[in-house]
């Protein structure tokens, strides 16, 4: 059970730096070697990885040749989901995914998620620190469902143009605050208090709403003012009146 968790750890892991680039269609994987020393595990468990990663379909094994990446098709489940809907289950499922990892995560994923922090804090890919960080908490809660649910909702982010242009106009104002909160969480789990964990997850994804909120705000009230404008000058009676002498 332990090698079985430690795979899909590894699948993610690489999901995370095929997504964010890092590694884009049709780019070759590092060897078998390479990737056991950079995840810091066995051979065989990087096998393992890679057999998973072919059946999800996001790379495919040429023999003699390497791993290649493949185009990630995303289904389409006919959903048209918000970014409110979004980071409304994020918040539900990452703040139990944390309060559990309080109790559950190792020191070596603590050291991984300090990194996360120091990246954070150089400006060194935030983005991709941001959701490191996250999956390393999902991962440290030894429930592989969890991790996949988190998993699955981060490519929602990232797949959905709706979600991707409410994200992008506040996650890029407020890297400051993003590294405040994600440490508050990280010190929660240092100290395995999950009701601590919980509370800081919640806190983090309740200041990302708001911010959601008051960019939606800010854009409806600019739209208004466009269609007032608009309406003012078609109905104007500005060229009828004679400009006084």
């Amino acid at each position: 059970m332990k090698n079985r968790r430690l795979f899909w750890n590894i699948v993610a892991r690489i999901e995370v730096l095929i997504d964010s680039g890092q590694y884009p269609p049709g780019s070759r994987l590092p060897p078998e070697r390479e990737l056991a020393e950079n995840f810091e595990v066995s051979r065989p468990t990087i096998r393992e990885a890679i057999i998973a990663l072919e059946v999800l379909e996001r790379v495919e094994v040429k023999t003699g040749s390497g791993v290649y990446v493949l185009e990630h098709t995303k289904q389409n489940t006919g959903l048209e989901i918000s970014a409110f809907e979004l980071t409304q289950a994020r918040a539900l499922v990452e703040g139990e995914a944390a309060a559990l990892a309080a109790t559950t995560i190792s020191e070596a994923e603590l050291v991984r998620l300090k990194q996360t922090l120091v990246e954070m804090g150089k400006g060194v890919n935030p983005e991709l620190a941001d959701k490191e960080f996250h999956l390393i908490i999902s991962t440290a809660t030894r429930n592989n469902a969890i991790l996949m649910a988190v998993n699955d909702l981060w490519k929602l982010r990232e797949s959905s143009p709706l979600v991707k242009a409410a994200y992008k106009d506040v996650c890029s104002q407020s890297d400051e605050k993003r590294l405040e909160e994600h440490t508050s969480i990280y010190q929660a789990l240092v100290d395995r208090n999950s009701q601590a964990a919980r509370a800081a997850m919640h806190h983090h994804f309740n200041r990302l709403i708001n911010a959601l909120f008051e960019a939606n705000e800010k854009k409806a009230l600019e739209e208004v003012r466009k269609q007032t404008s608009q309406t003012r000058d078609l109905y104007s009676l500005s060229h009828l009146v004679s400009p006084k002498v």
